[in-house]
């Protein structure tokens, strides 16, 4: 995380200067419309600034190596070996990619 000044930054919190312009700018807009700022929003928006939600790689990893070999199977099935390297390489990733989309099979 950068630098920051505890004495400048909105309720001394721990933000970058962008997460502070960010959070400045979101009590700038309430005020101008008269809405009130002190919002669940803000206080959502704040956390997760502070605590980022956790990476869906890495949840996405828990022993699914069955599940990925079987995403790539399926990608494979529509390949069509005639194809030159390369645009069969990016066939494979958008079905790939397809598939991901689609979510793990139970």
């Amino acid at each position: 995380m950068s630098d920051f000044d505890a004495s400048s930054t909105f309720r001394g919190l721990p933000l970058t200067p962008e997460q502070d312009a960010e959070v400045r700018h979101y009590i700038k807009k309430k005020r101008q419309r008269g809405e009130p700022w002190e919002t669940p929003e803000l206080e959502a928006m704040l956390q997760d600034m502070l605590e980022p939600p956790g990476d869906e790689d890495a949840l996405a990893d828990d022993g699914t190596e069955e599940e990925t070999r079987a995403v790539a199977e399926r990608a494979s099935a529509f390949i069509d070996e005639g194809m030159d390297p390369i645009e069969n390489s990016e066939e494979w990733h958008a079905a790939m990619e397809a598939e991901a989309m689609k979510g793990p099979r139970r």
